[in-house]
């Protein structure tokens, strides 16, 4: 089945409303909740030639996915997003029209026997994109995306520090190197490209890139490119474009303390699994307690008036005690990060960074310890 489009004056498009709903459920995701301005929470259809483009923007990110019908001439408007995406999935038959007069306000839209009619915006006030035509490099989509999954997790959500929000990408030849933080916790990893990367280095938001990673999971390579201050990213039919942001990003390089005092290796998951336990008793800002002691770990914590909970692991230690606090969601962040059945745990003292590193990939983790009392 499809569906028939009627955008402006004598127009026509059809398009499968399976893949009209699968393409308003992409671009949906940029739509601006904000509100102050109301074209942002539109989604811009473009009819032209075999091609219908649907776009949105909150004017951080923007996404444009475009679905194959057949049409005649062009022309463009702008149609409340959410409500058409809700109602395309919900209308009662398979073939939908969609018809607006030309100079009119209003698109009509049919299905079976239900009818619409939604005030739309003037297409002329939609924000111009980037183009997606330009010089395009592409990357390894598995390794890209295990990169971001990697390292996105630390970085920061308070938009008053701007760099801290977005993860510093830089390609260093066949390397790909990402790193981000919220000044609590720092994620570095460097992944090895079969093919050398493109000459970018760039601050770009934590936000885009996880983004990317939802509509590039089942492709084998993403196009990346740049226009002016906006990274481009292409998977399949989806176009993602994002800002860069301006700044300097910290040089984490002389984050990473040289030495330790304490390495030592464990494994992974039986160690993870105790931390998400006892993490549930670590409640309102409340540390997780790690005490290192000859051959064993303790892992505890405690919140007034809620539990406490404390439970041990065998490790290959020995020397002087050491107890350490840390945020149990960032500790958990950085052991599920981590490749591999093992783990390294780094240290120097209870005051100074703990960093988690994987013996089996150029993956590291470093975490700011929280104070203990007493």
């Amino acid at each position: 089945m499809s569906t028939d489009i009627v955008i402006g004056n004598a127009l026509h498009v059809t398009c499968s409303k399976s893949e009209l709903a699968t393409a308003l459920g992409v671009v949906s995701r940029a739509i601006s909740t904000r509100g102050a301005v109301q074209v942002l929470g539109g989604v811009h259809l473009q009819a032209d030639g075999d091609r219908l483009t649907l776009s949105s923007t909150d004017m951080e990110i923007s996404l444009r996915a475009s679905v194959a019908c057949q049409t005649e001439g062009q022309a463009s408007t702008v149609v409340p997003g959410r409500l058409l995406t809700d109602l395309v999935r919900l209308l009662p038959d398979e073939s939908v029209t969609l018809a607006q007069e030309g100079g009119d306000g209003v698109v009509t839209i049919t299905s079976g026997s239900h009818t619409s009619r939604l005030n739309v915006y003037s297409a002329e006030d939609f924000p111009r994109l980037p183009p997606a035509d330009g010089q395009l490099h592409a990357v390894e989509a598995a390794a890209l995306l295990e990169t971001i999954e990697k390292v996105g997790r630390a970085a920061s959500r308070d938009e008053s520090r701007p760099v801290l929000t977005g993860i510093l990408v830089r390609f260093e030849g066949d390397k790909l190197v990402m790193a981000a933080t919220d000044s609590y916790r720092l994620a570095v990893k460097e992944t090895p490209l079969t093919t050398a990367g493109p000459d970018l280095e760039a601050i770009i938001p934590a936000r885009a890139l996880q983004e990317l990673a939802r509509i590039a999971v089942s492709s084998d390579e993403v196009q990346l490119g740049v226009h002016e201050n906006h990274v481009l990213f292409s998977a399949g039919d989806v176009w993602l474009t994002s800002r860069r942001i301006d700044g300097q990003f910290p040089n984490y390089g002389q984050l990473l303390p040289e030495t330790f005092e304490i390495e030592i290796t464990v494994p992974r998951m039986p160690l993870l699994e105790v931390v998400r336990r006892a993490g549930l008793m670590a409640q309102r800002n409340a540390p997780l307690r790690l005490r290192f002691a000859d051959g064993e770990l303790t892992v505890s914590a405690q919140t007034q008036d809620v539990g406490e909970a404390t439970e041990s692991l065998p490790i290959d230690f020995s020397g002087e005690e050491l107890e350490i606090g840390f945020n149990p969601d960032f500790l958990r962040d950085g052991l599920d990060a981590v490749k591999g059945d093992t783990v390294q745990l780094k240290l120097i003292n209870r005051l100074r960074p703990g960093l988690i590193a994987s013996p089996e990939e150029s993956f590291w983790y470093l975490i700011m310890p929280i104070r203990l009392a007493g």
